[in-house]
């Protein structure tokens, strides 16, 4: 089991930066890939960004790429997405997510078996 617990979300202008921090504990021994997916209000969740468990390997939406730079840091078991030049329409309850079968980044939900509770990103415009 991997729990993870997201941080750094907020109310930020058009043009800012925030940047969410996602923490895991549990079975953090194992290699696993993680994700952000987001779902905004009326809206399905969707792909935001994934990287592998060694961090080699990144893959973003296109609808981020060149702005968020996900990354992560094995020994404090943390994941994070930097969010820069955010816009109105990047408002959405953020979520990470990991598996631990999973090395290779994956923007499919269904390849994830562990999720955080989300955190709120806000951009006002």
């Amino acid at each position: 089991q991997v729990q993870l617990v997201e941080s750094g979300g907020g109310l930020v202008q058009a043009g800012g930066s925030l940047r969410l921090s996602c923490a895991a504990s549990g079975r953090t021994s194992s290699s696993y890939a993680m994700g952000w997916f987001r779902q905004a209000p009326g809206k399905e969740r969707e792909f935001v960004a994934a990287i592998s468990w060694r961090g080699t390997s990144t893959y973003y939406a296109d609808s981020v790429k060149g702005r968020f730079t996900i990354s992560r840091d094995n020994a404090k078991n943390t994941v994070y997405l930097q969010m820069n030049s955010l816009k109105p329409e990047d408002t959405a309850v953020y979520y990470c997510a990991a598996e631990i079968t999973l090395e290779r980044p994956s923007s499919f939900e269904y390849e994830y078996n562990y999720w955080g509770q989300g955190t709120q990103v806000t951009v006002s415009s």
